[in-house]
């Protein structure tokens, strides 16, 4: 289902309260802020996020990436080695974010689905441009497939997920790996994936700077930030909906928010991997907005226990 101009949006109580608390620095405008500038406040909300929840073993290091060094760390929850890994990439529009951004979701996912999450803090815009973050990111799935049983994993049982741009990267690894030999995924947890940069469809546009989203303007200055030119937008390692053949690809879980403006293109990737033949679940939570899953609402809560349900799922099949 996609969203028409008939559809009621009412936010959950927690989640208007959250942005009224917001109210005073206004996400949704972030071009008018330099990238630094952006950074910091997006690590300023980390605080928002809730006490995060302790897990067995943490392990920060760094692995060879295709431009140098790349930051990883590493979450083994409480348990018996092999374990199944999750190689996590966090969202932030390609520009913000990174390991402790995401530190609380990472922590959540391996204690839910009893698997390694191995962060992965790849090369940021606009310092770094396409397409130098998904080949960070595939690298660093490679590195994971290799290297497995050195942090306690198992090379048989690896997917990869990731929120908004994390599950743009996500996607685009997915289809590397699919198109390059390996290494074998299981499973893509793609949490309100950014997979369409024409930015035409009706959440996009009409969801812009309303229930938290960004601004039309900033939508455009994260794309600008992250390509060297508007062709690039059209390319599947980009906008992954954009891919002529989804067939092969390993199965997957598709959360949307109700009032994101990302919502229709991740639901819309979802009905073509299921067209491809690939089993795909999406899955819609009502009165919620982009990033929701980050933060301690109750819906948030149930979205990581299903997120971990599902990793669980496919990780024993």
């Amino acid at each position: 289902m996609t969203a028409t101009e008939e559809d009621p949006i009412s936010l959950h109580p927690q989640v208007q309260a959250y942005l009224d608390r917001l109210a005073g620095f206004n996400f949704g405008e972030l071009h008018t802020f330099t990238p630094e500038q952006a950074r910091e406040g997006l690590r300023r909300q980390i605080p928002l996020l809730g006490e995060p929840e302790p897990v067995a073993q943490i392990n920060n290091r760094t692995i060879p990436g295709p431009i140098g060094p790349i930051p990883i760390r590493i979450y083994t929850p409480s348990g018996d080695a092999p374990f199944p890994v999750l190689v996590f990439f966090h969202g932030g529009g390609f520009m913000l974010g990174n390991l402790d951004t995401h530190d609380g979701l990472s922590r959540s996912l391996a204690n839910g689905a009893e698997c390694i999450v191995v962060s992965v803090d790849y090369p940021l815009s606009p310092e770094h441009k396409f397409p130098a973050a998904p080949e960070a990111c595939f690298a660093a799935t490679k590195w994971v497939a290799d290297n497995a049983a050195s942090f306690g994993g198992d090379a048989d049982r690896i997917a990869v997920g990731g929120d908004s741009a994390g599950g743009n990267l996500a996607t685009v690894v997915a289809q590397m790996a699919r198109d390059n030999g390996g290494p074998a995924l299981t499973f893509q947890l793609l949490i309100y994936p950014d997979v369409d940069f024409r930015r035409t469809n009706f959440t996009i546009r009409e969801y812009a700077g309303k229930y938290g989203n960004v601004s039309r303007d900033t939508q455009h200055w994260f794309m600008d930030n992250y390509l060297n030119n508007e062709e690039e937008k059209l390319d599947p390692r980009v906008s992954p909906l954009l891919a002529p053949d989804l067939s092969g690809l390993p199965a997957a879980l598709i959360v949307t928010a109700q009032a994101d403006a990302l919502r229709d293109e991740g639901e819309q990737y979802g009905h073509r991997l299921e067209a491809a033949g690939v089993p795909a679940t999406v899955s819609r939570y009502t009165g919620m907005i982009h990033e929701f899953v980050r933060h301690p609402f109750d819906d948030s809560k149930q979205a990581r226990i299903d997120a971990a349900a599902a990793l669980e799922k496919a990780f024993t099949q």
